[in-house]
């Protein structure tokens, strides 16, 4: 997978959606929050569960740190594993507590490699959402890869639908400027992308990528196109 055709899905992704905006979210503790809450499942249901949160005055790290976590998992219900990710939540705000005295600007200052690890160090928070709270929250040029990323690269043959996070991450950050602006874009384009078109029973007639895509070359020979 080259420089230029990373750049160049991107264009095409770019040219077909335009920009997306993303995260959605009013503070840099709601990305996180939200980035915690998205874990296997949709974002309807996240937007749900924080604005449960909202009403109820408990988007911030004091307020959520004092709501009694049997409370919480019944606000952040719409969200699916509420139970468990009621712990995760409790547990980064403890965390955040323990070394920084609530002060989030504090941690999210830290340079990339340090924060990473300490996020990955903290119960609930593997690479995917480390990586979203380090691009979307922090600021910080960190690829995220997901479930999107790996399906349509895969489907377009660059790589092997069993590839590591570490190493699809890599061929984005190793061949693409180190830009949050630009991880942050084309991240969100490949999320509405996959949402969009290439979902698991995929679209691929409406596919701006299907020109270079292997597996719709394969599904066409099969159906002889």
């Amino acid at each position: 997978m080259t420089a230029h055709c990373l750049r160049a899905i991107y264009t095409q992704l770019l040219a077909r959606y335009g920009p997306q905006g993303w995260w959605p979210a009013e503070s840099p503790f709601e990305v996180i929050v939200g980035a915690i809450l998205t874990q296997s499942t949709n974002w309807q249901n996240v937007e749900r569960a924080i604005e449960n949160l909202k009403k109820h005055n408990a988007l911030t790290p004091e307020q959520l740190s004092k709501l009694p976590e049997e409370k919480l998992a019944e606000l952040i219900r719409p969200a699916g594993y509420f139970r468990q990710k009621a712990k995760k939540l409790k547990a980064f705000v403890a965390h955040l507590y323990a070394h920084y005295d609530g002060d989030l600007r504090r941690m999210l200052a830290q340079s990339t490699k340090k924060l990473r690890a300490e996020l990955l160090s903290i119960w609930g928070i593997g690479p995917e959402t480390a990586d979203s709270i380090l691009l979307y929250a922090a600021h910080k040029p960190v690829f995220v890869v997901d479930t999107y990323t790996r399906r349509i690269f895969s489907r377009l043959g660059l790589v092997s639908e069993k590839v590591s996070y570490e190493k699809l991450q890599g061929l984005f950050m190793q061949k693409l400027p180190r830009s949050a602006k630009l991880f942050n874009e084309y991240h969100a384009l490949i999320v509405r992308h996959g949402k969009e078109i290439c979902r698991p029973q995929p679209r691929c007639e409406r596919c701006v990528l299907a020109h270079a895509c292997q597996f719709y070359r394969r599904s066409s020979s099969a159906l002889g196109r």
